[in-house]
């Protein structure tokens, strides 16, 4: 039988008070507990960025902030190294003409232009943004983070597990901040955590030499400052445009003439500098090289005549400048001497390599120095922009079949350009002889071709129509010249030229010996010259002109005369036209494919011992002939 017992409290309203307040205390209790829970549960399962994570933990997730510290810091490294770029922008091949790519090979790392021309005549510019710095400079880190060689870690009885990252990274100065987000599961003596973010702080001046770079640079885009330099040192080095009293020509190498252009713009490059690097300005020879720009870090300029350039100088004969005398020719005697100007147009471009430097830190970055006619190209918006095609080129609609060979109907690869009424398209490159294209309309136009150890070619051709053309390149050949005169071997000086329609070329006997010659016409002509020992006394002339008169009567065309004493002082002759000749002269392939020398016999002529001596021996040379052979 069961007993059934009941239990019966009596309480009062004070118990009643005591019970609801202890159950009040417990519901806040659990309250706050679960807060807590939530509040801490990233640190009970793992702790978030900036938080303490259990001390057995502390070594593997130290190794892996060293690894992402280091990473960044080659990422880093590679951004200074490659002007702003972990992944340059897609490469882009130069031309003949114009002989940057897109990228410069500084020591084999490819350092993206900021400045450039491009193959099809194009102004571009690749200046990175910070931002973009900053997303290549976290995809680096994303790319190479999951790699971090961790192992010896794991012979130590810990269990790890990496999953995929994502970084932020911030370039500021003078560090680089990165956070990366990547769940790290570790398990180490029965205890586990999971890690989920990551924060490293890498000491670099990453930020401020980009932002000088990109002041240096904007500098340059305005003020044109290193073309304007290129062109003092074309006026100094190389002759442009003069006037000499000589009776005599003068000739350069255009060779030399650009080597030693070379070597002044690597000497006067190294030389510039900027005003914020304390540099004394009142000496005047530096003071010329300092830029009138402030920036806090060191700023070098750097060219090198290994790096690609392009040197262009008009008129020119073959590899020489020649300026010819004006006063020996017929009917000038009356001068009383005798002058040579010159006039010589030059196309340079070369690349300059700018380097910004704080501490060990070097952010480098190159761009195109660029000057035409002598002349500093013009500062404008680069994104892009066409450099004044000419408007032929603009339309191209007419199919053409263009076919070169040399004269043995072998296939030659060569560069193709249409010229018409002045103006000039770069139509290609032949693939095994042949281009297949598209040609602006013209009628009576020229296919250009011209292909390396082939004489260029010159086709008449009318594209208002489709068509197909053959055309034929005449090879080169090297050959060897010697001098005889009245006989005799001779190794004075003399000015030696070769002049056909296809293929001119001359030399500064003796120094020069070697020309390139292909079959063809040719006007042949050898001018012999030594030391004279006569001088051409001065001379004192007045010459009269008209000019306005002053006041109210220069405006109604009243004029009055006004003379002008005119004094040529005496001129020393010192080199004197002493012998050569010329001769009209077909050569053919054959004769220059079973010989290496040109044997060239000229006579003598008379000692002038004055300046109408000197004019007649002018008149002789016109009259006087030569003999060639071949051996």
């Amino acid at each position: 039988m069961i007993k059934r017992v009941f239990l019966c409290v009596v309480s009062n309203g004070k118990s009643n008070r005591g019970q609801v307040t202890i159950f009040i205390i417990v519901g806040i209790l659990i309250i706050a507990a679960l807060s807590l829970f939530f509040i801490f549960k990233d640190k009970i399962t793992g702790p978030i960025s900036g938080e303490i994570i259990p001390t057995e933990f502390e070594p593997l997730h130290n190794a892996l902030l060293d690894c992402i510290k280091q990473t960044t810091s080659n990422g880093i490294s590679v951004l200074e190294t490659q002007g702003g770029y972990i992944y340059p922008p897609e490469f882009e091949p130069g031309s003949r003409y114009d002989p940057f790519s897109s990228q410069m090979d500084f020591f084999g790392n490819p350092v993206p232009y900021w400045y450039y021309r491009s193959a099809s005549n194009l102004e571009k510019e690749q200046v990175p943004t910070k931002e973009e710095m900053q997303r290549q400079l976290s995809q680096f880190i994303e790319e190479n983070v999951p790699g971090c060689n961790l192992d010896s870690y794991r012979e130590q009885g810990f269990v790890f597990s990496l999953g995929a990252p994502n970084v932020t990274t911030k370039i500021s100065d003078p560090a680089v901040g990165i956070v990366v987000t990547m769940p790290m599961n570790i398990t180490y003596k029965e205890k586990s955590v999971v890690i989920r973010k990551h924060e490293v702080t890498v000491k670099s001046y990453l930020g401020a030499l980009y932002n000088s770079a990109k002041k240096v640079y904007d500098y340059e885009q305005k003020n044109m400052f290193l073309e304007n330099y290129a062109v003092d040192t074309l006026r100094l080095y190389a002759p442009v445009d003069g006037v000499d009293i000589s009776c005599a020509p003068k000739i350069w190498n255009a060779q030399e003439v650009f080597s030693h252009l070379q070597d002044a713009i690597e000497a006067n490059t190294a030389a510039i500098k900027l005003k914020s690097n304390n540099y004394d300005l009142k000496n005047k020879e530096e003071k010329y090289f300092v830029l009138d720009l402030s920036v806090d870090q060191s700023v070098s300029f750097l060219n090198s005549k290994s790096w690609p350039s392009s040197f262009e100088v008009n008129p020119s004969e073959g590899s020489l400048l020649v300026a010819k005398p004006i006063g020996t020719q017929t009917g000038l005697g009356i001068l009383g001497f005798c002058y040579v100007p010159y006039h010589y147009v030059y196309n340079v471009r070369y690349p300059v390599m700018v380097q910004v430097m704080e501490g060990e830190e070097v952010f480098q970055f190159p761009f195109a120095v660029v000057l035409e006619g002598n002349k500093p190209r013009k500062a404008q918006d680069v994104s892009g922009s066409a450099v004044a095609p000419p408007e032929l080129c603009a339309y191209q609609n007419t199919e053409m079949q263009v076919h070169v060979y040399d004269s043995e109907f072998n296939p030659v690869d060569g560069f193709v350009s249409y010229s018409c009424l002045g103006q000039k398209c770069d139509m290609g490159q032949t693939s095994s002889g042949a281009l297949n294209g598209k040609f602006p309309q013209c009628a009576n136009g020229f296919i250009l071709v011209n292909s390396p150890g082939f004489s260029d070619a010159k086709y008449m051709a009318s594209t208002v129509d489709s068509g197909s053309v053959n055309i034929f390149l005449n090879k080169l050949y090297n050959q060897t010249v010697s001098i005889t005169v009245d006989g005799s071997s001779f190794s004075g000086s003399a000015l030696v030229s070769f002049a056909s329609e296809e293929n001119s070329n001359s030399i500064s006997y003796p120094s020069q010996r070697e020309i390139q010659l292909s079959e063809g016409q040719y006007e042949v002509q050898v001018q012999i010259f030594k030391e004279g020992s006569f001088t051409i006394p001065g001379t004192k002339t007045n010459q009269c002109t008209d000019v306005p008169q002053a006041g109210v009567l220069g405006m109604f065309g009243f004029t009055r005369e006004k003379c002008f004493d005119i004094e040529i002082p005496d001129q020393t002759v010192t080199s004197v036209l002493a012998g050569g000749g010329k001769q009209s002269y077909y050569i053919l392939e054959s004769q220059l494919k079973n010989s290496k020398e040109i044997k060239i016999n000229v006579h003598s002529l008379p000692a002038p011992g004055s300046i109408a001596d000197l004019e007649r021996n002018y008149n002789l040379f016109e009259n006087s002939g030569a003999d060639i052979t071949f051996g």
